[in-house]
């Protein structure tokens, strides 16, 4: 009964934080909801019994992921107005239809089936040895896609301080157009 009554008390505030996250105008904000967000889908893991991946969803995702977004946007400055106006023309068009690739793509190897792994894991893992069979696994079949992840999470952080400093530079430049 106890699990019933968390369950129905973090439902409403897991989509409530999603949902006002997506109309956020403040970076921060958004990134303090998707923080939130984060926790309540880790009371959802230790009410599956998932303890293991309550703990990782609260220290990598909720703690050090979610710190490193929120640096982001305090390294690129929220207070700065954004122009609308777009600098390479076509781009919105184009970034629609390869949006529009990605989704069909994805639908498609999700039904096709066809995975970046060796072969399928079938395998339950024992609750006896949950920490050990979660590593055995992450680290023998699915290995090329936690590096892929790891690449991918390293360059988002490059390309966010070169976007950061570029943007830098054209305040600079614009200032000093400004003053005489």
């Amino acid at each position: 009964m106890g699990e019933l009554i968390t369950f129905w008390i973090t439902a409403p505030i897991s989509v409530g934080a999603a949902a006002l996250m997506l109309f956020q105008r403040n970076a921060v904000h958004a990134a303090l909801l998707l923080i939130l967000n984060q926790f309540t889908l880790a009371v959802f893991f230790v009410l599956l019994d998932a303890e293991f991946l309550a703990a990782v969803q609260v220290i990598v995702y909720a703690g050090a992921i979610m710190v490193l977004f929120l640096f982001v946007i305090m390294f690129l400055g929220v207070d700065r107005r954004e122009t609308l106006r777009e600098r390479l023309r076509g781009q919105r068009p184009l970034a629609i239809v390869l949006g529009v690739f990605m989704v069909v793509a994805i639908v498609f190897v999700v039904q096709v089936g066809v995975g970046l792994t060796r072969r399928a894991t079938t395998e339950i893992p024992q609750p006896d040895g949950n920490v050990q069979e979660v590593a055995r696994v992450l680290f023998t079949d699915y290995v090329f896609p936690f590096e892929v992840t790891s690449i991918l999470l390293i360059i988002a952080a490059i390309a966010a301080i070169t976007l950061a400093r570029r943007s830098d530079r054209l305040v600079e430049e614009d200032e000093s157009e400004v003053s005489p």
